[in-house]
């Protein structure tokens, strides 16, 4: 029986079960991106585009040279399908910056203050860290002790962002 619509959807943009490892690469990446900009004390048009462009550039290099490497290891050139299925096995990181993304663009359409957007699109951002630990910790069955700390080091890796926004860039 065919997959739910909604079900596919969700497997399409964050990889079903395999992607768990690309999203939270992919929200990181837009993390860091967030940061780097909000350094700078851009406005969030811009901080969106950074964020968005940060991912789709570092998507298309991790198909490049996961393309590479898969031809390397076939020992011949992959056909287009091939590279439609990298493409698609790495969609997670691109994904990942759609929520913070969305968030910066609330505050650059003038639908929320621009720093509030700003901590919208970091707190989206652990908001997903949060989940993919969750869902890892579901996937590898380790209970309630397992799936805390699983989510907490997600949310460390992503505090480590934000921290660096917080401590770092404003002092």
């Amino acid at each position: 029986m065919p997959a739910h619509p909604v079900v596919r959807l969700r497997d399409r943009l964050v990889g079903g079960d395999r992607g768990i490892g690309g999203t939270v690469y992919g929200t990181v990446l837009a993390l860091a991106a967030l940061t780097a900009g909000s350094a700078e004390k851009k406005s969030p048009w811009t901080l969106a585009v950074l964020v968005a462009s940060t991912a789709f550039v570092i998507w298309i290099a991790h198909v490049y040279a996961h393309g590479l490497g898969e031809s390397i290891q076939r020992r011949r050139r992959l056909d287009m399908a091939e590279l439609r299925e990298i493409a698609a096995r790495e969609l997670p990181i691109l994904a990942a910056a759609i929520p913070p993304t969305l968030a910066l663009l609330l505050g650059a359409v003038g639908l929320m203050r621009e720093a509030s957007a700003i901590w919208l699109a970091f707190g989206l951002g652990l908001g997903e860290l949060a989940v993919e630990g969750a869902r890892y910790a579901r996937i590898e069955r380790l209970g309630i002790v397992g799936t805390v700390l699983v989510v907490a080091a997600n949310l460390a890796l992503g505090g480590i962002v934000v921290a660096l926004k917080v401590f770092v860039l404003h002092h």
